[in-house]
C-alpha cells in the first residue's frame, strides 16, 4: 500500500521522494491514516468519497471562519483521499486561548439570515448526518438530530420504547424553552480528541460543521471531560446562559444517541440522564 500512496501523492504534485511514511490509528472512524514526512509534512486520509468530500469541505469553512484558532490546510483532495496539513500536538493546554477562540469564530459567524443546517450532508464519526437547512433550529435539532437517531437506535434495538418515548418528548419540548436563534457555523464534532494544543496555538481537526446553536461545540467538549475554568471564563466573557445546564443536556444528547447507535448499551444510561435533564427544566 505505500508504494501505491506514494504514486497517488506524486501524481497529486506531492514530494514523497525518500519520504517518510508512517501508518497511524484511524480511530472510531474506520479511516486509514498515514503521517507522511515528506518536503511538506502532511496527513493523508482515505475514505469514502463522500467523507472526504465532506471532511475537506467542512475543513475550508472552518479556516476562512477561524482568526484565532488554527485549521489544518487541505494540501490536496482525490476521490477517496484527503491530504491535510501536519500538525504538531506539543504545545502547551492553553485553555482561555481556546475558549477566546471559539468564542470568536461563533459570534463572527453568526448569520441571521442563514439557515440552521449546512448545503451538504456530512458524517459524524461513522454516522451520515443530514443537514438539509431549516429556518428554526429547534425543528433542527428534532427532525435532523435527536429523532432520526433515536429511530436508528430502536432499529438497532438500542433503545426500548420507554427511553425513546422520552428521547421523543424531550425533542418536542423545545419549543416551549429553546429560544430561536440565528445559527453559527460549528465544527459539530468538538471533542477533546479533535482539538490540538501545537506550539502555534489551539487547533481544531476532523470537522463535521453545519450551522447551529453555537453551544453544540460547547456541550461536546463537557462531554467525555472537561476544558477547564479558563476555557470557560474566556469562552463566556461574562455571558453564560442561564439556562446552561439545561442546554448542554440537549447538546449532548445527539453525541450521544450516536454513541449508542454505534457503540450500544454502554451510553444509554448517558442518554436516559441528558432526556430527563432536559424534561426536568
Amino acid at each position: 500500500m505505500t508504494q501505491v500512496l506514494r504514486e497517488r501523492l506524486a501524481a497529486l504534485g506531492m514530494s514523497v521522494d525518500g519520504a517518510a511514511i508512517t501508518p497511524l490509528s484511524g480511530g472510531d472512524s474506520g479511516a486509514a491514516l498515514w503521517r507522511v514526512d515528506g518536503a511538506t509534512p502532511c496527513i493523508v486520509k482515505r475514505d469514502t468519497p463522500e467523507r472526504v468530500a465532506g471532511e475537506a469541505d467542512g475543513l475550508r469553512a472552518l479556516s476562512g471562519a477561524c482568526r484565532k484558532l488554527i485549521v489544518p490546510e487541505v494540501l490536496a483532495e482525490d476521490d477517496d483521499l484527503l491530504v491535510m496539513q501536519f500538525l504538531e500536538g506539543t504545545g502547551k493546554r492553553d485553555g482561555a486561548a481556546l475558549g477566546e477562540g471559539l468564542r470568536q469564530l461563533h459570534r463572527d459567524s453568526r448569520d441571521a439570515d442563514a439557515g440552521h443546517g449546512w448545503p451538504r450532508d456530512n458524517a459524524c464519526g461513522l454516522t451520515p448526518q443530514p443537514n438539509a437547512p431549516l429556518a428554526d433550529g429547534r425543528a433542527f435539532q428534532r427532525d435532523r438530530r435527536l429523532l432520526p437517531l433515536m429511530r436508528g437506535c430502536r432499529e438497532r434495538g438500542a433503545l426500548d420504547a420507554a427511553l425513546a418515548g422520552r428521547v421523543e418528548r424531550a425533542a418536542d419540548s423545545l419549543e416551549r424553552w429553546l429560544e430561536q436563534a440565528p445559527p453559527s457555523l460549528v465544527h459539530g464534532d468538538l471533542w477533546s480528541g479533535n482539538v490540538l494544543f501545537t506550539p502555534q496555538g489551539p487547533a481544531i481537526i476532523d470537522p463535521a460543521v453545519y450551522r447551529h446553536y453555537p453551544e453544540v461545540d460547547v456541550a461536546m467538549l463537557t462531554l467525555f471531560g472537561g476544558p477547564g475554568d479558563a476555557f470557560f471564563e474566556a469562552y463566556w466573557d461574562g455571558d453564560r446562559p442561564a439556562d446552561w445546564e439545561r442546554r448542554e443536556a440537549l447538546f449532548q444528547l445527539y453525541p450521544l444517541l450516536n454513541h449508542l447507535y454505534l457503540f450500544g448499551g454502554t451510553y444509554r444510561q448517558g442518554v436516559a440522564r441528558a432526556a430527563d435533564r432536559i424534561l426536568a427544566g
